[in-house]
């Protein structure tokens, strides 16, 4: 069997909160609660468990990739620019309000409402 990323946690100040996010923005079900998991399963298979952090305690904030297709990026980049979410062309939010155009495609990084800085790509870097 190859290696592949079955699942992660992402720590979050409110998981129904961050899943719906996200899912909302890529075009992704919520699925049901499973425990303290609130999960969004991605096109190849890697489940994103969504897990409220307890009160007083921080987010360890985390970077997250999506690659995507060029229409879902039209998709995803509306719904992200309709919610009023920030965006920025680059991870050190340098530029806000533009997207890039790096490997040939393009690219934008937002913050989920737990400080996730999460990014929407339609290349994979070098390629």
């Amino acid at each position: 069997m190859s290696v592949q990323l079955n699942h992660t946690i992402i720590h979050s100040r409110d998981n129904r909160e961050s899943a719906e996010f996200l899912a909302r923005v890529l075009g992704l079900e919520v699925g049901p609660e499973w425990g303290p998991f609130v999960p969004v399963t991605t096109d190849n298979g890697v489940t994103l468990d969504f897990a409220t952090v307890g009160a007083g305690e921080p987010v360890t904030v985390q970077h997250y990739a999506f690659l995507i297709s060029e229409e879902e990026f039209d998709s995803a980049f509306e719904k992200i620019k309709e919610a009023g979410v920030e965006f920025f062309a680059d991870p050190h939010r340098r530029h806000p309000g533009e997207i890039n155009h790096n490997d040939g495609g393009r690219g934008v990084y937002f913050i989920d409402p737990s400080g996730h800085a999460m990014e929407i790509i339609t290349r994979p870097y070098g390629g």
